[in-house]
């Protein structure tokens, strides 16, 4: 732990840094592979819609002792009263079967009841029939469409006057989306049932997709600015430092997060069995986990690629790369040796060259011509110079 801290450390001084953003084509490549493979998954396989959206009849077998093989005998009851209607039959917890098939009326419902209570060995009033309309899920999701429109709306607004440049809104919407499609695409490559639970578990991931990006988003305005005054780094650069400087905070936040909704999960998988419980947990244990890679690796990297092209970005640049090229160049200079001088060095013994010193010592100026061409053994006084010490006090006559 004390290791993670000190890498935290040395991320946020700069001592320690990942070229995030300067791999971005990676990262983008990556994501697109991944989008690919859930546009995939949703065009080709679909989603798997619960009884709650496509409708039917939903029965329960309570208190049931014996669950041996119990798929194969509600699947054969089913199969006597509606031939091919059963859609699924699971369990929940640790006495109850779950059977959902298509519409039945209400005779073919009452001898599903019947049959299935003599196959389980339960009284009948332990067998409970439920029929659930499909206008019931089609207004469930018209009204999530809705909500999800007003959000993305909302969110926009909102990131534009708050950062005050519709590219940074633009590329936290285009990682919120990145988000939701690959979360339905792992829903229908898994065959996860949906749900309306699952169904709030998308609109709660969009919350948090956004908040981890907007934290990411605020260090990398103040680092751009900082670079835009101090003239020290490309905006390239900052960003990749604001990237570098959240890292481990999007990270530990993300496993706290994350581990609670795995142990639900779990619990749910192998305990309880399926329910709202579990079809929430799936939608936040995956959309937890691409958002944080949404906003680290998609969000900021796509940032800096939409800025990149405008001019006051350009000539920042170019101006932190000539003020480099002239701080190498002046300490190429000041790492010279001494015995070079305008960038060639003096050729011959050091003898020659002191006699050569000497001989330009010697050489004539106007102060020795007037002097009869003899080198003077001082600095040579204008006529009118005052000689002695100055200052000196002033010497009374005497009366």
């Amino acid at each position: 732990m004390s290791r993670f801290s000190e890498l935290g450390n040395d991320l946020f001084s700069g001592k320690k840094s990942y070229p995030i953003v300067h791999r971005r084509r990676f990262w983008y490549l990556l994501s697109g592979v991944l989008i690919a493979l859930s546009l995939v998954g949703l065009l080709g396989l679909g989603l798997n819609f619960g009884i709650e959206f496509r409708g039917g009849t939903e029965l329960r077998v309570s208190q049931v002792q014996d669950l041996d093989s119990y798929e194969q005998r509600a699947s054969a009851v089913m199969d006597e009263v509606s031939p091919g209607g059963t859609t699924g039959v699971t369990r929940i917890g640790d006495s109850t079967v779950r059977v959902q098939t298509g519409e039945l009326s209400n005779e073919d419902a009452e001898s599903a009841r019947l049959g299935l209570a003599e196959e389980f060995d339960v009284p009948d009033e332990d067998v409970t029939s439920s029929f659930v309309g499909p206008s019931w899920g089609e207004t469930v999701t018209q009204r999530a469409l809705i909500a999800l429109a007003v959000f993305l709306a909302l969110v926009t607004l909102v990131l534009t006057f708050y950062f005050q440049t519709w590219k940074m809104a633009a590329a936290a919407m285009v990682a919120l989306l990145h988000d939701v499609i690959f979360t339905i695409g792992v829903y229908a490559l898994v065959g996860i049932e949906v749900s309306p639970a699952s169904v709030i578990g998308f609109l709660t991931i969009l919350g948090y997709s956004i908040y981890d990006t907007i934290v990411v988003f605020d260090k990398v305005r103040e680092n751009t600015e900082h670079a835009m005054e101090t003239k020290r780094q490309t905006f390239a650069e900052a960003a990749n430092l604001a990237v570098n400087q959240t890292l481990v905070r999007s990270i530990n936040t993300s496993v706290v997060a994350l581990l609670p909704v795995a142990v639900i999960l779990l619990v749910g998988l192998t305990i309880i069995g399926p329910g709202t419980l579990v079809d929430l947990s799936w939608a936040l244990f995956i959309g937890i986990a691409v958002g944080t890679f949404s906003s680290i690796f998609i969000a900021t990297p796509l940032l800096v690629t939409m800025r990149q092209g405008e001019l006051g970005i350009r000539k920042h640049d170019a101006q932190v790369t000539k003020r480099r090229a002239r701080q190498e160049a002046r300490g190429a200079r000041a790492a010279e040796p001494d015995d070079v001088v305008g960038g060639e060095q003096l050729d011959g013994e050091e003898g020659d060259d002191t006699e050569a010193q000497t001989a330009a010592v010697g050489a004539p100026t106007p102060a020795r011509q007037a002097t009869g061409g003899q080198p003077s053994q001082g600095r040579q006084l204008h006529p009118y110079t005052q000689r002695g010490p100055r200052n000196q006090p002033k010497r009374k006559r005497r009366s």
